[in-house]
């Protein structure tokens, strides 16, 4: 198992102000063949913003995605790891809140993104991806 969280976070994850539009957000993800952006505030960590809360918070209630802000349907808030952390710190904060990334902020800085893809890569990851594999997605 790798060392630390900054061994096998995502460098440079995309990002989308907390007022852009969800097709802002939509387009970064294509972009990026990617299900999920960082959402910001002043260069600040805000939330997360996935395909599956554009789908589910947004266009299944009707919401018009050119008006509608990233900053109405995203998880705001999100938990954020130091590059330092461990990644055992890592697993176990996803396991805890049946969560699939993290952000990963130096000096409140955003750096990076810790996915559980990137635990899986992991080889000694173990059962805690299946327990957060099989959790209920967050609401």
């Amino acid at each position: 198992m790798a060392g630390t969280v900054e061994e096998i976070m995502t460098r440079d994850p995309r990002t989308v102000e907390i007022g852009g539009s969800l097709v802002d957000a939509a387009r970064e993800m294509r972009d990026g063949d990617i299900g999920n952006v960082i959402v910001t505030d002043g260069g600040r960590v805000a939330g997360i913003v996935t395909d599956r809360d554009i789908v589910v918070r947004a266009l299944a209630e009707g919401r018009d995605p050119q008006s509608t802000t990233v900053g109405d349907v995203c998880s705001s808030g999100p938990r954020t790891l130091e590059p330092g952390d461990s990644v055992e710190v890592a697993a176990q904060a996803m396991d805890e809140n049946s969560i699939r990334r993290l952000p990963v902020v130096r000096d409140g800085e955003l750096v990076g993104v810790v996915s559980l893809g990137d635990l899986a890569q992991d080889r000694d990851a173990g059962p805690t991806l299946a327990d957060i594999s099989a959790a209920s997605p967050n609401h």
